[in-house]
């Protein structure tokens, strides 16, 4: 070795490094060494270093000067003479060769301690290889100071021996202080390279591009790093099988790269590689190790399947179906189950009304061509189909270029059967006028039988009919108007009528088909005003919309025109009507129209002259929203129906009910009965009970007779709530311990009007007693919830009775019980048709 040069400051990473003078060689570390023997010249020998970069094409050159080292020149006279300082203890460099052949005991080199110029010296060693482990392979004489090496050294197994000189008198007294000795051994390559491993498994694809990196073999050797003994270099010795050559490996980094696209799965699998590594960066006298690389060829889809045959034959019987008529094989030379060998069949022509299908057996890669649907012979004796095959994964692009898709021909044979008769179409349509006379007749559904192609030997069956309005003749298959038809009553879908026929032949075989009867509409039908009772608020509503419908089809229907129908002076001059749409006109009333009900007849007419009056009620109320105005009768002569007249009636009964219970309730208070004590334990009392007790035996007058002690308590009503103690019946209206009977004095069946000086009960001042009962019994009320409301300390309890807020205005027609004792609901279908005035009354009446 030369010397070195810095190549990073010229290229970073040169690819190629060249001499222009053979005699030198650089490394890639920029190492130069002689390649032969040379002797120089005392005259300056120069060469230069070509460097490239193959990524960034980048090329350039270094000049090496080389030159002898200036040697000391002869002292000129008269000038004075340097001399030697004393020489100092000081740690001498000292190495020796690895391995070294002897003779040993080996002289390294001689150790002088300065004081040995006054003193008689005596020296000594210690350290590894002298006392510690490998022993005694070093020893220095006594007396001179010679070390010496008694054994060869391993320089993998100790690169460096760090001993300690010591210099001392014969008396123990220390010299000099004591001196480190390193001794280096040097390395010699006596280490061959070795490979990670025995043998290396690699995979490539087939269809692998050039340059393709197949693996990377790896090796280490054990002599002294960054010399040449460990610079390695690869390469393949043999490949097996030997042609053609298809990988390469990188000398220095010992990656594999394919160097050609021949390579072939279905050919050869599998190649077997001996890889060679060399020390000394491949020359000749380098040391040599090998290894064994074993490539395997993995499948790419670069074979298509082909059909064994261009064409097939097979057969089938007609109307048969899901049934395997024909296995095809196929041929492919890619790898066994994968998907590169795996088939996809295809029919490509002649299976447009999809009589067939094709699937693939996952066993034997054959595919199965099945029957869907049932085959007609009639229609279609011979099938002709093409089949192509492809493979679940695509072909490799080079050999989609070249190889189309393979096809088969196929041809499927009809065999003729004895069928039943056909119902084909399966939906047969025939037009029929609404209201068309009774026993009118028509053609009808009409089947065939495929093998004569004639209808004659068929019978015909109705099998459903919505309505029975169509009856079918058994031989004819016609169809005969059996009932008026109507096509408003139908609700037909899309405006047909279907009726399902059977077709049987003589065998009994059958087909069923539909007959869809399109039923044309008349007008025959007029249109109708929707709306029967209107409610029109003055001043705020001016008018109020009415709308018409006309069940018959839009051409007999739409546009209406309304007019007022022969109506009093009196309403034609207060109302008109103008029109809002084609289905709509608009009531206006004038504005001196008193407020009242008015019989308004309107007649509506549609577009082909159909017409209809109804008599329209409105009542013109003086209210902001239809809702609030109050159905109270006016005094303009109106007349009332004997059902209203029987409404208030039972209303009127109804009144003088509730101020009996009233009486009652004030009568019984005289027994002085108290609550009981556990009332303040209960959340609510029950107090609109329906249904008469087990001691009460209520009449239809609406009285009630106490069945208890033989005694008549007066009339049942709600406003009261009796107390049940001994059989006996009160009610206490406490403020504190007052009561009613207190508040006047005693007595028995007292009621208010005995208090104020009448002693008997005069039902006909009823309405006088109520408002005196109201006003007693108001503010005791009151103390008494307010006493109920409180626990056992008096203070207030919210768990008891809770105040109720005012939720707004109720119906201005007040509330009432029900008017009917009957207990079924049999009678009283004459409250659906009371006046107006009624009405509320009505549906209070009426029973959920």
């Amino acid at each position: 070795m030369i010397g070195r040069v810095n190549l990073k400051e010229c290229v970073r990473s040169a690819d190629l490094i060249q001499s222009s003078d053979p005699d030198f060689r650089v490394l890639a570390d920029g190492s130069v060494f002689t390649a032969r023997a040379l002797v120089l010249s005392d005259e300056k020998k120069s060469f230069t270093i070509q460097l490239s970069d193959r990524k960034t094409q980048m090329k350039k050159e270094m000049v090496v000067l080389l030159e002898h080292p200036q040697l000391l020149k002869k002292r000129p006279t008269g000038k004075t003479v340097l001399r030697r300082a004393k020489r100092r203890w000081a740690p001498i460099p000292c190495s020796m060769q690895e391995n070294s052949l002897g003779p040993f005991p080996l002289f390294l080199q001689q150790v002088i301690s300065d004081a040995a110029q006054n003193y008689t010296i005596f020296y000594s060693i210690s350290g590894r290889g002298v006392d510690q482990e490998p022993l005694n392979l070093f020893y220095i004489e006594r007396d001179t100071g010679n070390l010496y090496c008694t054994r060869p050294v391993d320089r993998e197994e100790y690169d460096v021996f760090d001993l300690i000189a010591y210099a001392s008198t014969a008396d123990g007294y220390s010299a000099d202080l004591p001196l480190p000795l390193p001794i280096k051994v040097e390395d010699e390559n006596d280490n061959h390279p070795v490979f990670t491993e025995t043998i290396y498994n690699f995979e490539v694809p087939e269809s692998s591009r050039l340059g393709t990196t197949v693996g990377v073999v790896c090796a280490t050797d054990r002599d002294e790093p960054d010399t040449m003994h460990t610079r390695l270099k690869y390469s393949i010795l043999e490949q097996r099988p030997r042609s053609p050559g298809l990988f390469s490996v990188h000398p220095s980094t010992g990656v594999i790269t394919t160097v050609s696209h021949h390579m072939d799965r279905e050919v050869v699998d599998k190649y077997t590689l001996i890889m060679k590594v060399q020390d000394m960066d491949g020359q000749f006298f380098g040391l040599i190790s090998t290894s064994t690389c074993i490539i395997t060829v993995t499948d790419s889809n670069d074979n298509a399947p082909t059909f064994r045959q261009n064409a097939y034959e097979t057969s089938v019987d007609e109307n048969a179906y899901n049934v395997e008529i024909l296995r095809i094989p196929i041929e492919d030379k890619d790898l066994m189950n994968t998907e590169n060998w795996r088939a996809n069949f295809t029919i490509l022509k002649g299976n447009e009304n999809g009589h067939f299908k094709i699937t693939t057996d996952k066993g034997t890669n054959e595919g199965i061509l099945c029957v869907a649907k049932p085959l007609n012979y009639e229609e279609n004796r011979q099938v002709v189909l093409e089949i192509g095959v492809n493979n679940e994964a695509p072909l490799t692009k080079d050999v989609i270029r070249v190889t189309p898709m393979n096809r088969a021909l196929v041809t499927v044979h009809v065999r003729n059967q004895d069928e039943g008769p056909e119902c084909i179409p399966a939906s047969q349509y025939v037009r029929i006028k609404e209201n068309s006379a009774v026993g009118l007749k028509m053609n009808g559904y009409k089947a065939y039988d495929p093998e004569n192609k004639n209808s004659n030997d068929l019978r015909y069956k109705k099998l459903h009919d919505p309505k029975n309005w169509i009856s079918i003749d058994e031989i004819s298959g016609s169809i005969t108007v059996s009932k008026t038809l109507d096509r408003e009553a139908a609700t037909p879908r899309n405006d047909l009528y279907n009726i399902t026929v059977l077709a049987i032949d003589q065998e009994g075989r059958s087909c069923t088909g539909t007959l869809a009867v399109n039923i044309e509409d008349v007008n025959d039908n007029a249109p109708a005003i929707l709306q029967e009772y209107l409610v029109i608020c003055k001043p705020k509503m001016g008018y109020a919309d009415i709308s018409a419908v006309d069940p018959d089809e839009a051409i007999h229907g739409a546009p209406f025109q309304f007019t007022l129908a022969n109506t009093s002076p009196e309403v034609n001059r207060i109302w008109t009507l103008n029109k809002v749409n084609d289905t709509a006109a608009r009531l206006s009333y004038q504005k001196n129209a008193a407020f009242q009900e008015y019989i308004i007849p309107i007649t509506v007419k549609d577009r082909a002259g159909q017409s209809a009056t109804k008599t329209l009620r409105v009542n013109l109320c003086d209210c902001t929203h239809p809702s609030h105005c109050v159905r109270t009768a006016r005094s303009t002569g109106i007349a009332l129906g004997k059902w209203a007249i029987l409404a208030i009636l039972l209303g009127i009964a109804l009144l003088f009910s509730v101020l009996l219970t009233l009486v009652c309730g004030v009568v019984s208070a005289r027994s002085g009965k108290k609550f009981p004590e556990d009332l303040a334990q209960q959340n609510l009392i029950i107090s609109n009970t329906e249904a008469p007790g087990d001691d009460r035996v209520c009449s239809a007058n609406g009285f009630t007779t106490h069945t208890a002690n033989n005694s008549s308590q007066g009339f049942c009503g709600t406003m009261g709530s009796g107390i049940r103690n001994g059989g006996q019946e009160t009610i206490e209206m406490m403020k504190g311990q007052q009561t009613l009977d207190s508040f006047h004095g005693a007595g028995h069946h007292h009621t208010l009007d005995f208090y104020k000086g009448g002693g008997h009960v005069d039902t006909d001042n009823c309405r006088h007693t109520y408002s005196e009962w109201h006003n007693f019994t108001q503010p005791r009320l009151g103390e008494k919830l307010h006493v109920c409301n409180q626990n056992e300390g008096h203070v207030s309890s919210q768990d008891y009775v809770l105040t109720y807020n005012y939720e707004g205005r109720g119906s201005p027609a007040g509330s009432v019980g029900c008017c009917s004792e009957k207990q079924e609901e049999d009678g009283l279908d004459f409250l659906n048709n009371l006046e107006p005035k009624f009405l509320t009354l009505a549906e209070a009446c009426t029973k959920r």
